[in-house]
């Protein structure tokens, strides 16, 4: 590929920090004089290791091509995007990128604290190379989209985290950069601005301009991004078609599992009314399960604790296949707590799937705690949860007698009514002579 095609170019890209461990104490005199002698102007008590954040990266990104990254947290993504965006500089390897960059990593990243939204506007476009009057000429269109004119001239130190995203997300996909670097930060912001920030990008991305994008949302990722780097323990492990790379994340021990605990109600998901304690997927028995037959009800479960009481509190989850494709959506209907506030307290709820429902394949969930009256998302972890669906075949469920490929985001077993409402001679003599 002649590089006038290349937007990115990442050949052999390492990035290894040094951390220092406490040494154990002496156990002895000996060995307190030992460790003295060798260290006489230190305590001696700091040992040394070199880790190794990423190991010989290596992809070319296409000039307008939209990239997904993906892997679990400490894969490596937030560091490579940080030296993409030449925060920092790479232990080994060459980085070539053709074009102005714009970066959204973390919350307030290019913005200066005192000063206010309408002077960070200015301020991000000259650090882009652009002049003030083609800042100016998209002013009207990057406060509108951020929802933040009432807080213009206010400094953003005192922006709420949400305002913060708005804004920054607004100036730099609405500044016209070549490259446009997207962390998961997006999460931060409601689920209508979220939409909005995933439609900007689809334009930025039909305008020719290259998207680098990090997300744990698979449908997301799916949605938008053609192309996914698959990072692990700082390696590239797959990269290809989005579908086919997430469907190795999904499948793998690396990606989601059937439940998850959250033993920490500081750090669980939620706020200062409902909190999430635990997810997952379960047999008919009530056992968690990862795999189960197509024809067996599929159960899944959420704890949560409510902290706070006056709320009309609505667990709901979204389900998406291995694709990313939106299956469906399911809310709390329990006639005894539909439109009547929860006490404090602790709160388990089941919903069922009945057997003969879902296709074969991977399915993934999230989880959410919301009140509708005003709408407000209490926790939203989106595709936490996953499990697999097989088909044994053994002619119980919906594919009967066929045995090949059989497409569909759902499968149900539908009764058919078959009448003859009219047969000729032979072929009655014949239906005859078999029944």
């Amino acid at each position: 590929m002649s590089s006038n095609e290349l937007a990115i170019s990442v050949r052999g890209v390492g990035k290894s920090y040094t951390i220092a461990h406490k040494s154990k104490q002496p156990t002895s005199f000996t060995e307190a004089l030992t460790r003295r002698l060798r260290h006489p102007f230190g305590n001696g008590r700091q040992e040394l290791e070199t880790f190794w954040a990423l190991q010989d990266i290596n992809f070319e990104v296409r000039k307008g091509e939209v990239l997904g990254l993906i892997g679990r947290n400490g894969a490596g993504k937030s560091t490579l995007l940080k030296i993409l965006s030449r925060i920092t500089g790479p232990t080994t390897g060459e980085i070539d990128i053709h074009g102005r960059v714009a970066s959204l990593l973390e919350v307030g990243t290019g913005f200066h604290p005192e000063l206010t939204g309408r002077e960070n506007i200015f301020l991000n476009g000259a650090i882009l190379g652009m002049r003030r009057h083609e800042i100016a000429s998209k002013f009207d269109e990057i406060v509108a989209f951020a929802e933040v004119e009432k807080f213009l001239d206010t400094p953003v130190k005192r922006y709420s985290s949400g305002m913060f995203v708005r804004l920054a997300f607004a100036v730099a996909a609405h500044l016209e950069p070549e490259i446009l670097i997207v962390d998961e930060v997006l999460a931060v912001g409601d689920t209508n601005f979220q939409k909005k920030c995933l439609n900007k990008m689809e334009d930025v991305s039909e305008q020719g301009r290259t998207i680098l994008f990090v997300s744990h949302s698979m449908s997301t990722v799916t949605r938008l991004c053609p192309r996914v780097v698959l990072l692990k323990q700082g390696s590239v492990i797959a990269d290809g078609p989005s579908e086919d790379v997430t469907r190795v994340y999904l499948q793998s021990d690396i990606g989601t599992t059937a439940a998850k605990v959250w033993n920490e109600p500081a750090s669980a998901p939620g706020n200062e009314v409902a909190r999430l304690v635990s997810f997952r997927v379960c047999n008919e028995n009530g056992r968690t399960a990862e795999v189960l037959d197509i024809q067996s009800p599929v159960g899944v479960e959420i704890t949560f604790d409510v902290l706070e009481p006056g709320h009309v509190l609505v667990p709901n989850f979204p389900f998406h296949n291995e694709f990313g494709v939106n299956v469906f959506c399911t809310s709390d209907n329990d006639p005894l707590w539909r439109r009547r506030s929860r006490p404090v307290g602790r709160y388990k709820c089941t919903v069922w799937i009945p057997g003969n429902l879902l296709s074969e394949g991977m399915f993934v969930i999230g989880a959410a705690v919301s009140t509708m009256d005003p709408e407000r998302v209490h926790f939203f972890e989106p595709e936490s949860i996953a499990f697999q669906v097989v088909d044994s075949m053994d002619q119980g469920g919906a594919r009967g007698d066929y045995q090949g490929h059989y497409p569909g985001v759902v499968r149900p077993l539908l009764q058919w009514v078959t009448e003859s409402v009219s047969v000729g001679g032979e072929v009655a003599e014949a239906l005859h002579k078999v029944t």
